[in-house]
């Protein structure tokens, strides 16, 4: 994680998008979402999508192990806050969003407690592939059944091109959450390549969206 920490302290964050993201407004009514309900956003950054949950009435939770990356949300958005330790943790938060510094794989299940969906825009896409399994893992582990997923993929020639952002197949999406979750494949687009694809010989690159809702093991 030192080397992602680095990369915020020197702008190399090309993920970070100023707009919200067009698979969320398109795709949001998947989490079934309420007023006042509970959204997780993992390795959240200081996505622009999170002012978008909390402006559409929803509570937002988000974890992100850069302290400049949380500090640059809440200036940048103009968002006051107060600041509180728990556990592993330095917690960023005011009534509608509390955002964890730290390490993902530090958050349990008494903290996500009250979680209804999570949206994962670039968190799996964001992890090599012996990282991949073990964060699906602990996404089950850590949020309630019937716990509703926005899930946003990649996929290139990875041989091509070493990420982040790594490319994650139909296929491994299928291997990383069949057994814990139903999951539903709603969008699947192959899209623009961008020029930094293209310099390397890349002319193939798709994104996907999917909708999973945590089962019971066994169910």
């Amino acid at each position: 994680m030192t080397d992602w920490i680095q990369r915020w302290k020197d702008s190399k964050i090309g993920w970070h998008s100023e707009s919200i993201n067009d698979s969320l407004t398109k795709f949001i009514e998947c989490l079934g979402l309420m007023p006042g309900d509970l959204v997780f956003v993992p390795l959240c950054g200081k996505t622009k999508d999170m002012i978008h949950f909390i402006n559409q009435g929803f509570k937002v939770i988000g974890v992100e192990i850069s302290e400049l990356g949380i500090k640059q949300f809440f200036d940048e958005n103009e968002v006051s806050y107060s600041v509180k330790v728990l556990d592993n943790f330095v917690v960023y938060y005011n009534d509608d969003i509390s955002i964890y510094c730290g390490d993902y794989f530090d958050l349990n299940a008494d903290i996500l407690s009250s979680v209804v969906g999570v949206y994962d825009r670039a968190s799996l896409i964001a992890l090599p592939a012996d990282l991949r399994r073990k964060y699906a893992s602990h996404l089950y582990s850590i949020i309630p059944t019937d716990s509703k997923v926005l899930l946003l993929t990649i996929d290139y020639p990875q041989l091509k091109k070493s990420g982040p952002p790594f490319a994650v197949s139909n296929n491994e999406v299928e291997l990383l959450y069949s057994d814990g979750f139903d999951f539903q494949l709603l969008e699947r687009i192959e899209d623009n390549v961008e020029p930094k694809f293209i310099d390397v010989g890349i002319d193939f690159f798709e994104t996907a969206t999917y909708c999973l809702r945590k089962k019971k093991r066994g169910k």
